[in-house]
């Protein structure tokens, strides 16, 4: 049987996934480079056309939603409510394209993190799996 995991100081797990990317500056980086990719990737232009020309809006936004589904502060919670994804997406046709094209955007980003293939593995399907959720166009 293993040790219980202690909380840092921060109340943060030190083995979420929070932690794992570095915290706060973790996070933000990796929400930073989605953002890169999504802008660039021509497999993207979908999805970037669901998005505002000026991004930093949508960066924040993802930036306090993974704080907290990573295991780190629930900053969207804090600040807007309760995320409602896939409410709050509805206005927008996300379809089996368009989620893959999301999903394809963050495994990117993470492969330019530290975390280990097997965690970084774990991270993408748990992704590719909120991306399916948000699918709300036939295929």
């Amino acid at each position: 049987m293993s040790e219980p995991v202690t909380p840092s100081p921060e109340g943060v797990d030190p083995e979420s996934y929070y932690a794992l990317l570095g915290g706060d500056a973790g996070v933000r980086a990796l929400t930073e480079r989605f953002y890169v990719h999504m802008d660039t990737l021509p497999e993207a232009a979908t999805i970037r056309a669901m998005h505002p020309k000026n991004l930093t809006p949508s960066v924040d936004k993802l930036y306090e939603f993974l704080s907290g589904f990573l295991g780190g502060p629930p900053l969207y919670w804090q600040r807007r409510g309760h995320p409602r994804l896939r409410m709050r997406h509805m206005p927008f046709a996300v379809d089996r394209d368009a989620a893959r094209a999301w999903t394809a955007c963050m495994r990117l980003a993470l492969a330019e993190t530290e975390l280990s293939p097997l965690k970084r593995t774990l991270l993408e399907q748990r992704f590719a799996q909120v991306a399916d959720f948000m699918r709300n166009q036939p295929d």
